[in-house]
């Protein structure tokens, strides 16, 4: 019978508590705390670190991991949506919400995002307010600000220099 396994991968913007279950990401979270590594899968585990390693290096754009975040449906939706927007790039809750079909699900778009449990992989930190200005992250804005400086630096597409 498959366990919940985690691991602590230390990023330059703080620790992130991963679990798995069933060989599957589960959570990727900011937290202020290590935990132990236990039970988790070394094949998965080095994949994911090299992964994690890579991007946050500037060579690695897109993440090919096995994620499966518990949610409601609406929430899946919303998050795998956020996997279409590309690195570098951002959109606003009201663009994401026109995507899904109606912009009348800004609300729900917000907080279907504020719920990812899989940051950096699942991109939430990449929509932004209407008004263009960083607005809510589960990591703290600070963070955000730092990974879309850091995505915007290395972005490969970019056409202009800041």
């Amino acid at each position: 019978m498959p366990v919940t396994e985690t691991h602590t991968y230390f990023s330059p913007i703080g620790p992130l508590l991963i679990e798995v279950f069933d060989n599957q990401i589960i959570k990727v979270l900011f937290s202020d705390t290590e935990v132990k590594t236990k039970g988790f899968n070394t094949e998965l585990r080095e994949k994911l670190n090299y992964q994690l390693d890579e991007y946050f290096a500037g060579r690695l754009f897109d993440f090919d991991l096995p994620v499966h975040p518990a949610g409601t449906d609406f929430q899946k939706r919303v998050w795998n949506q956020l996997l279409s927007i590309p690195y570098g790039k951002q959109l606003t809750y009201l663009e994401l919400a026109f995507q899904l079909g109606n912009r009348n699900l800004l609300r729900a778009v917000g907080g279907a995002n504020s719920r990812n449990p899989v940051a950096i992989i699942v991109p939430c930190h990449r929509v932004i307010g209407t008004n263009q200005k960083l607005v809510g992250y589960a990591g703290g804005i600070w963070r955000k600000k730092w990974l879309l400086q850091h995505e915007n630096t290395h972005d490969p597409f970019r056409t202009t220099l800041l």
